[in-house]
């Protein structure tokens, strides 16, 4: 059985049929094209599959593609503006929470549905933001000092342009 769904993806509409069982993260990476978006453990543990689901972090491994119509999904690609990456992506690169690449995708979208309802976090809510992201390289020092750098010039900015 197939479903025509409609959601926007990073601000573009896409329309979609899909079989009942197909999960948002094999829409976004395979008739999408959207490969940003990982594949890692498949049980949503591992988060490398996170993706904003109408703001919210979702892992898109365990979210149905028909639960998505009618939805606002952001993946990676959808961070940068313009070709300009954003605050938060600058502040990865600069704090070098940024390794091999695997899951920095899914942190940086749970650190942008952090931000987004908490401008200002505290360690203790970036470190539970990204509870559900595993990372093998950086042993999450730096991860949380790009979450709290970004936190700091976007507050200083105003916004994340």
């Amino acid at each position: 059985m197939t479903h025509e769904i409609v959601l926007t993806v990073n601000g573009q509409t896409e329309r979609a049929t899909v079989p009942a069982s197909m999960t948002l993260l094999e829409l976004l990476r395979e008739p999408l094209h959207l490969t940003g978006t990982k594949e890692g453990c498949g049980i949503g543990e591992c988060g490398a599959c996170t993706v904003l689901l109408d703001g919210a972090a979702v892992t898109a491994c365990l979210v149905l593609a028909v639960e998505a119509d009618g939805c606002d999904v952001q993946t990676i690609e959808g961070e940068a503006n313009d070709g300009q990456l954003s605050t938060l992506q600058q502040a990865f690169i600069d704090a070098g929470a940024a390794q091999c690449g695997f899951c920095t995708p899914g942190m940086i979208l749970s650190a942008r549905a952090l931000l987004d309802r908490s401008p200002n976090p505290t360690d203790e809510e970036i470190v539970e933001a990204i509870a559900g992201n595993l990372c093998r390289c950086t042993g999450y020092e730096a991860i949380i000092a790009a979450v709290r750098r970004a936190a700091d010039r976007i507050g200083g900015e105003g916004s994340d342009g």
